[in-house]
């Protein structure tokens, strides 16, 4: 993406310029004034704030679900493992980048006619509010943006918000279908395609209605007339992604996590519970692991037995080693084959807000693979990761915003749930197999890695890298196979636990979507409990930020406890 380099500057320069003023600025002096901007640069400069946005929701989002790690130090419990001040920066992406250069273009761009912009720029809007209102509930937006007219705006009702992102998104699609509107000069996202961000739009109200199905009692039917009209993304061409490059300095253009994991220093811990759905949580009856076809795309492992070193490399917290036979009894109480500490076969994480202190463990640590990050594909070679980044992918990964997989999963949840005319086995097996084509596809980042001649360590033969490591169709239909068994077999409640935990699956990568599915479904039922027993009640939305409480006269601190709109859930999430 020739764009991205740009991109990436943008967003570091527009966070760090606004790092103690948000929505009470009077005249922010970094903003770009509508009689000195120019379209193609304002949408640039979005794009770069909406990367911003949804890279900055995954630290909480993917900690809480267990993704990563969640690991504040000396925390054990909800209440003190996550701190106002770590939503600034989201929060001044919102309000101060975002929204302000949005408008601004909309105010240029429907003065001459460049639809393409402004529907598009209308669509990133739209999903931001949707990600603020899904993080923290309430959320400022009509009294918004009005200057030194309103500069303690008032928070809106998180429904009152969702209905204004879902206007923008009527808006957008009105906009941009049939435009014959000049095209987007660096859009990083479609190439000024407008019937892709047309697509977009329509999938994104289908997201936000399945969201809201709890509340919503036209869910069902809304969701049946967006997906009878039939333009929803459903091939990977036209997946909502941001795409990033190889380039180290000057800018630095690659994977945020390639950045945390490859460079000089030790990055932060990969979740035990979400490497294992893909390790070992998959039994079939003769007691076989049903290994995940992305398991080698996803982690990268620097060792082969996470079992065998001393207690100054462990931080189990219960015990000096990771002795699965002392793992916790509220572990036991969930699922008794839950891993404890570390998983077999070199894979090391953390387990769920586990606060003990960091021991020299980096060069052991599991860490991002080859998707989405951009890193190396795990072939058995467990080398140290900090190699400058030089190794694997070179960072050229994505952040998957909206994929193919992701919308048959979607559609498999409202069938099921609420009886929309899809049939909710075969979107779930549409959705899995997109998610796995799209995971190997990222074997074309790795070409040489793919041919290395090495010995099979089965056969003993001599063959490539992705010969012998590469699942073949046969290894996914049996994967498939069994997903589809287990969802046989199950009674309703077991059918949506089968759909929420390959959905999560497929998220890697994305967690505000893993966030807001735990939320409304409860699922999946086997979720890792936290390390220490009695955490306090579950983080059902993110502390409002620092600065916005600070500087915000109408503005008062939430409870975690505090359920978004959409969140009607009874599940007692204990741990």
């Amino acid at each position: 993406m020739s764009n991205i380099k740009y991109l990436i500057i943008l967003l570091v320069l527009g966070v760090s310029a606004c790092e103690v003023t948000d929505l009470d600025l009077q005249e922010d002096p970094n903003a770009v004034s509508p009689e000195n901007a120019s379209a193609d640069d304002l949408f640039t400069s979005i794009q770069g704030s909406f990367e911003g946005i949804f890279n900055g929701s995954w630290g909480f989002t993917s900690g809480i679900t267990r993704m990563t790690a969640l690991t504040p130090f000396s925390i054990y419990d909800y209440v003190n493992a996550t701190q106002p001040q770590n939503y600034n920066a989201i929060w001044t992406n919102a309000y101060a980048n975002l929204f302000p250069d949005v408008d601004a273009l909309i105010t240029i761009g429907e003065e001459i006619g460049l639809d393409v912009h402004v529907g598009a720029a209308k669509i990133m809007k739209a999903y931001a509010l949707t990600t603020l209102v899904d993080m923290f509930g309430n959320v400022p937006n009509s009294e918004a943006g009005n200057g030194t007219d309103i500069i303690s705006p008032i928070a809106d009702n998180g429904s009152d918000v969702y209905a204004a992102a879902n206007a923008l998104l009527d808006e957008a699609i009105a906009t941009l279908e049939g435009t014959t509107a000049p095209a987007i000069t660096g859009d990083v996202f479609y190439q000024g395609n407008a019937a892709k961000w047309a697509t977009l739009a329509k999938t994104l109200k289908l997201r936000m209605a399945l969201t809201t199905r709890l509340v919503n009692g036209s869910a069902a039917a809304e969701i049946d007339a967006i997906v009878s009209a039939g333009d929803l993304i459903d091939d990977p061409s036209e997946d909502f992604q941001a795409n990033f490059a190889t380039k180290r300095d000057n800018p630095n253009s690659r994977h945020p996590r390639y950045n945390e994991h490859y460079e000089t220093t030790d990055g932060g811990y990969l979740g035990n519970y979400f490497m294992w759905l893909l390790v070992g949580d998959k039994i079939d009856a003769d007691e076989n692991t049903i290994t995940d076809p992305r398991l080698r795309f996803y982690f990268y492992r620097q060792v082969k037995d996470a079992n065998v070193y001393g207690t100054n490399e462990y931080s189990c917290h219960f015990t000096n080693l990771p002795d699965q036979t002392a793992k916790p009894a509220h572990y036991n109480d969930v699922d008794p084959r839950l891993p404890y500490c570390v998983l077999p076969s070199g894979y090391w994480g953390r387990d769920h807000i586990n606060g003990e202190g960091i021991p020299p463990d980096g060069n052991l640590r599991t860490v991002y693979g080859l998707y989405p990050a951009g890193g190396q594909f795990d072939d058995d070679t467990y080398g140290e990761a900090q190699q400058a980044g030089t190794t694997g992918g070179l960072g050229a990964g994505i952040h998957p915003i909206v994929l193919s997989s992701f919308v048959y999963f979607m559609r498999a949840e409202a069938a099921l749930t609420l009886g929309t005319s899809d049939d909710a086995r075969e979107m779930l097996e549409a959705g899995i197999r997109a998610s796995i084509d799209k995971v190997i596809s990222f074997t074309s980042l790795v070409p040489a890695t793919m041919s290395r001649e090495i010995e099979d360590p089965i056969t003993g033969e001599t063959n490539s890298v992705e010969d012998i490591y590469v699942p073949t169709a046969e290894d996914i239909d049996e994967y498939v196979t069994f997903v589809l068994d287990a969802y046989d077999a199950a009674d309703e409640d077991g059918k949506l636990d089968v759909i929420m935990k390959e959905y999560m699956i497929a998220l890697w990568g994305n967690g505000i979507d893993s966030y807001n599915n735990y939320r409304r479904t409860g699922k999946p039922d086997n979720m890792a409990p936290t390390l220490e027993p009695g955490p306090g009640p579950f983080i059902r939305s993110a502390f409002l930020p620092a600065n916005h409480v600070n500087l915000n006269a109408n503005a008062t601190q939430k409870e975690l406890t505090e359920q978004v709109f959409w969140d009607t859930n009874s599940a007692d999430f204990v741990y």
